[in-house]
């Protein structure tokens, strides 16, 4: 496991402002901690799987703006293959294998309802090992998965 510190968390929150946030300016922002000391921590922690520096896409901005989330039930010998063929689909932004009253839940992005209904019942619906698919539209997201943030009480020494 990963110890982040507070620079460290410093340095992430900054990042996930602007990624394109140059060290220089990173260093400057925290103070007491040079240019190439920030770029090193970067690339540690990318090297460490802590985070990583890419392109989020907005799918609204594209014409996708209709989100659904669904959970599929599927044959007990056939979940984790269901799971990964769901993984291949383009729609699909989402994947997870869970436990209780579904197997599988995912997330599609598409143009509108219509797109979605297609997509569950010609796509999903008939995928081997499925039994049965329950949906719900998204209307609003509040918080997503690119904005949350390391809690500060995991954190080595004090804030």
């Amino acid at each position: 496991m990963y110890k982040i510190d507070k620079t460290d968390l410093k340095i992430i929150n900054l990042l996930m402002d602007d990624g394109r946030m140059h060290a220089a300016e990173i260093a400057r922002q925290i103070g007491n901690i040079s240019e190439r000391a920030v770029r090193y921590r970067i690339e540690r922690m990318v090297e460490n799987d802590v985070m990583r520096i890419s392109a989020v896409v907005n799918p609204k901005a594209v014409g996708m703006s209709v989100v659904a989330d669904v959970w599929l039930e599927c044959d007990a010998d056939s979940i984790i293959e269901v799971a990964r063929h769901m993984a291949e689909l383009e729609n699909i932004s989402y994947v997870a294998c869970s436990i209780g009253e579904t197997d599988v839940s995912v997330q599609i992005i598409a143009r509108d309802t219509a797109e979605v209904y297609r997509f569950v019942t010609e796509v999903i619906g008939k995928a081997p090992g499925v039994r049965k698919t329950t949906t719900s539209i998204v209307p609003l997201v509040l918080k997503d998965v690119y904005q949350w943030r390391i809690p500060a009480g995991i954190v080595e020494g004090d804030l």
